[in-house]
């Protein structure tokens, strides 16, 4: 009896941990950073995938002092287009920074990506499915429909040099310029 209720303590402690994690990123970081964007000089993105993945990336392509890409943890699991509740806490914030005012005359561009499990076809609509997700869920937080540019990208330009490697099953948003 003494197991098994402690048994489920620890799997309420590790669950509710997981479900009411605070966002990496508050909707005033994301402003500001896109905010600083206006003159679109040098690009600016969202690492949108794991801790380590967004570290790596950061680290190879920032100088130094100069901040070119923001890190939101946004995960994908396999075969699946389905947002966790990290992935929402991340967008909910990133919906808010989207409705404030300073950034009010950008759109934006939601690329989905997968690892190379599967065919190419079969990827190229999950990574569709993925990036249509989080437009979705951009658009359900009052983001104007019009604002988000949903595009499957497949297998391509993968982050990890392994293609089967899950940091691979990302989506990935940017300004759009055009």
């Amino acid at each position: 009896m003494q197991w098994g209720s402690l048994t489920f303590v620890l799997a309420v402690v590790f669950f509710s941990t997981h479900a009411f994690a605070d966002p990496v990123q508050k909707s005033e970081d994301i402003v500001k950073f896109f905010a600083g964007a206006a003159d679109l000089g040098k690009s600016r993105g969202i690492c949108v995938g794991t801790e380590e993945e967004c570290k790596s990336k950061s680290k190879a392509k920032d100088a130094p002092g100069e901040k070119s890409s923001l890190d939101m943890l946004i995960n994908f699991g396999l075969d699946s287009a389905e947002l966790d509740t990290t992935a929402r806490a991340e967008l909910g914030e990133f919906a808010k920074a989207l409705k404030d005012s300073r950034l009010s005359t950008f759109n934006f561009v939601v690329e989905g990506f997968t690892d190379a499990t599967g065919t190419v076809h079969y990827n190229e609509g999950l990574s569709q499915r993925r990036a249509q997700s989080v437009a979705a869920f951009l658009t359900a937080s009052g983001v104007e429909p019009a604002r988000i540019n949903a595009i499957g990208m497949g297998e391509k330009n993968p982050r990890s040099p392994n293609p089967y490697d899950p940091v691979n099953r990302r989506v990935e948003m940017r300004i759009k310029t055009q």
